[in-house]
């Protein structure tokens, strides 16, 4: 049963809040219209488009927080972080990612969401990246959302190093393993 213009428009506006990151694509499925009535439903709304939601929800909440680099040079949204504990962003694949002859993500792009997020977790002034052990577990195409979600997993507070366990999903499936071995200038952590 096709909702009343209003009522969609209610439950759409209601829908978004409670989960910014849910695509035009979800939205149309969830209310069995086109997408492109969902794209005119949040026009008429002032709801922005799903990057610029993510965009807004990480500013607000993650750019005091975030001490080790500039937010806006982590590969990836943030959408949570808890620095020296977890972290999680989100990346959409875009035609810039992927070879142009089959579409598969660059594997570059996901490392750079892995390790800039590692960097970002880190609760220093200065943080970089002193190792890296990394494994691409299945390649990553055109239009597929990788969620990162990054953890520090122990302390060398002589060496003034911590290690960054990275995960990469898409869709529950893991396509990125890393763990990074974070150079700290703080060695008390």
């Amino acid at each position: 049963m096709k909702l009343h213009k209003k009522d969609r428009q209610k439950i759409l506006k209601e829908t978004i809040k409670e989960n910014p990151f849910i695509t035009d694509e979800e939205l149309a499925e969830k209310f069995s219209v086109s997408i492109q009535t969902i794209r005119l439903d949040r026009l008429e709304l002032s709801i922005p488009e799903l990057r610029e939601r993510i965009k807004n929800v990480a500013q607000k909440n993650f750019s005091e927080e975030v001490r080790s680099l500039p937010i806006e040079e982590v590969i990836g949204e943030i959408i949570d972080i808890s620095l020296d504990e977890q972290a999680i962003s989100l990346l959409e694949i875009k035609p810039d990612h992927v070879f142009k002859r089959n579409n598969i993500a660059r594997g570059h792009h996901l490392f750079a969401q892995a390790n800039s997020l590692a960097v970002a977790l880190m609760n220093d002034e200065l943080a970089l990246t002193a190792k890296a052990n990394i494994k691409f577990v299945r390649q990553v195409l055109l239009g597929e959302r990788v969620i990162a979600k990054a953890k520090v997993t122990g302390i060398d507070h002589d060496k003034g190093r911590t290690i960054v366990e990275v995960q990469s999903f898409v869709n529950q499936e893991i396509v990125f393993k890393g763990e990074f071995s974070m150079y700290r200038s703080r060695k008390n952590g």
